[in-house]
């Protein structure tokens, strides 16, 4: 009964809506949902209404001007680029016209047909975001991520007014709660959340049905492994209001494992995107429930492995604590 026990969970906690919590709550439902899905031998979109769509688009997230142009030629034609690094309150034109031109030189590689998000990633006051969402807006980014810290949607919300280009955030947003005061001052038109933060797959679910009924767009994050990513793009096969999704990056940086955002050394069956930047529902997800296993080696291949670790942010004129 996944509906009665996140109901269980969430509203019996005293301390609730944190996402310490939330997450714990995810990891319960998703399983709920699988052992559901499995036990009626149907794929988990299917008990979420079925499918809206026959695949699912993916992006991308090149270093470099040849990552990008080698996943163009894997069929990618959606992507995301950092811009601009950490920044002060109010910025010099030198980091303003970096950012740009690092853009731009993206923007040139990959060509005007793909869509090439601008990621932001909370790190810069809303002086200096103002200042980059204007400056960057020649070169139509498909979204900018996260101009500022997610906390504070009002200057959120302004900063969403002074250009043409969508905003997009809600990684570190949880319940449905959260995304109601996002969407009703109008701070952000494409949501983020993530099906292992959020409120698992029921939560995931009502966000996109409420931002549905604000005109706003889903582009979920994915950045916590293969099993929360299989289970938000049955979410997303279920939808009206996908965007794309992203894949997870499964940091490492020790070479004794070879992951990739695909999923080979952790999942028996890798994903598989297809020629057109798309991730056919038919090849990734008719199994039962979410429709992946792990790798039987995967405690063995796992062990031992150096996992990347969070980089702490520092100003570099003073080595005061930054935004990330």
């Amino acid at each position: 009964q996944p509906a009665h026990h996140w109901q269980a969970i969430y509203r019996h906690a005293f301390y609730r809506g944190g996402v310490v919590m939330t997450s714990a709550l995810s990891a319960v439902d998703i399983a709920m949902w699988d052992i559901k899905g499995k036990a009626l031998g149907v794929p988990l979109f299917e008990l979420l209404g079925g499918p809206t769509r026959d695949r699912i688009r993916v992006y991308g997230a090149p270093n470099s001007h040849d990552d990008a142009r080698k996943m163009m030629e894997q069929g990618y034609r959606s992507f995301k680029i950092p811009v601009g690094g950490r920044s002060r309150y109010s910025e010099n034109p030198a980091f303003i016209k970096r950012a740009v031109e690092n853009f731009a030189s993206f923007r040139e590689a990959v060509g005007p047909d793909v869509d090439l998000g601008a990621e932001l990633h909370g790190d810069h006051q809303p002086q200096t975001a103002r200042m980059l969402v204007k400056a960057l807006e020649p070169y139509q980014p498909w979204f900018y991520e996260e101009p500022i810290q997610f906390q504070n949607l009002e200057a959120m919300a302004e900063i969403a007014k002074l250009t043409t280009i969508p905003i997009a955030t809600g990684e570190r947003m949880v319940t449905k709660w959260q995304f109601r005061d996002l969407l009703s001052l109008g701070a952000a038109s494409i949501l983020q959340p993530d099906v292992t933060h959020c409120g698992g797959v029921t939560e995931l679910k009502a966000i996109a049905t409420m931002a549905e009924a604000y005109y706003a767009g889903m582009l979920p994050h994915a950045k916590e492994g293969m099993i929360g990513t299989a289970a938000s793009m049955h979410v997303m096969a279920s939808i009206p209001n996908l965007v794309g999704h992203e894949l997870p990056g499964m940091f490492t940086t020790d070479t004794r494992v070879e992951r990739s955002h695909l999923g080979k050394s952790y999942i028996k069956k890798p994903l598989v995107v297809g020629s057109d930047g798309h991730m056919k529902i038919a090849d990734n997800f008719l199994a039962p429930g979410i429709g992946v296993e792990l790798d039987e080696d995967l405690v063995d291949n796992e062990r031992g492995v150096t996992e990347w670790e969070f980089p702490e942010m520092w100003d570099r004129f003073d080595g005061s604590v930054l935004d990330h």
